[in-house]
């Protein structure tokens, strides 16, 4: 019998691809080239591979969930929002820490949003999962940085032409006062932001399929902290028709135990692990199914 196969494709963005300098943008206005902003090693590969999956095993793929990281400039993970004591400014990669606030080593450039900024560190720390970590200004609304990698692009266009549905699009990190790794949910709630809350409609979407599964970028961030959420909702019973697509994302520079311990974690869990090679096989059977 044919089997309902989801496949969640988490933050295939340029901004987060290794490209090559031939497949960088550039700015129609000056001329300059545009360089992804956040780029993960080996992340340009791995949407390579996922988009050949896609394009060979088109047919046995029923629904496709495609996520969007998408931030405005002005942003609490960016370095556009915080400033150092005395204004200077702050570097990428900078982690800050309520503490650090406190102590005045760190601060908005708004000195408005003081207030709500402890606020949230204050509740990010409390959750343990995360610390704020400063980022490239990257994924901005509109940029070419924002766009999904032109093979994914590609492959999920022929594959919505061929089955006549569209993708799934999930927009994640319009809201600037809290980090937003996991499409299924912001790292610290806003009651008055439907878009930060619980994504039931995505929860509901996957736990409808026989087979779900999970590729993109970066697996030591937003891919981690997807599916993390996405097992907290599902039924421990059918943890087994998740499985991740371990050569079709790759972990942040400096992270990669993040992304080991999450593999390992999701496993002991009964999340499926395999590799794009493992899975065509899968989608090819599942073509064949009446």
């Amino acid at each position: 019998m044919h089997r309902h196969i989801h496949m969640l494709i988490i933050d295939p963005q340029n901004d987060f691809c290794d490209l090559p300098e031939t497949w960088w943008g550039r700015d129609p206005a000056s001329g300059a080239p545009l360089a992804p902003a956040l780029p993960v090693p080996g992340a340009h590969a791995d949407m390579r591979r996922l988009a050949r999956l896609i394009e060979q095993g088109a047919a046995g793929i029923d629904g496709i969930s495609l996520t969007l990281d998408t931030h405005h400039r002005i942003d609490v993970a960016h370095p556009t929002f915080w400033q150092r004591a005395g204004g200077a400014p702050v570097a990428p990669f900078t982690e800050i820490r309520a503490a650090q606030v406190r102590a005045g080593e760190f601060a908005p450039r708004d000195p408005a949003a003081a207030e709500r900024a402890l606020h949230y560190l204050d509740k990010l720390e409390a959750a343990g999962r995360y610390s704020l970590m400063v980022w490239p200004v990257h994924c901005e609304m509109g940029s070419w940085g924002n766009n999904v990698h032109a093979d994914v692009k590609a492959a999920h266009n022929a594959w919505e032409e061929r089955r006549q549905r569209n993708i799934n699009a999930v927009i994640k990190g319009t809201n600037m006062w809290t980090e937003h790794y996991s499409a299924v949910q912001a790292e610290v709630v806003d009651p008055n932001d439907e878009s930060t809350q619980l994504n039931r409609e995505l929860i509901g979407r996957l736990a409808r399929a026989d087979r779900v599964f999970v590729a993109g970028e970066a697996g030591s961030h937003c891919v981690k902290a997807t599916v993390e959420h996405v097992v907290e909702n599902f039924d421990p019973r059918n943890l087994g028709r998740l499985c991740l697509i371990t050569d079709c994302m790759s972990p942040v520079q400096g992270f990669e135990v993040h992304q080991q311990r999450f593999l390992e974690a999701m496993h002991a869990r009964g999340v499926q692990l395999a590799t794009s090679a493992d899975v065509l096989p899968e989608l090819l059977a599942n073509e064949s199914r009446p």
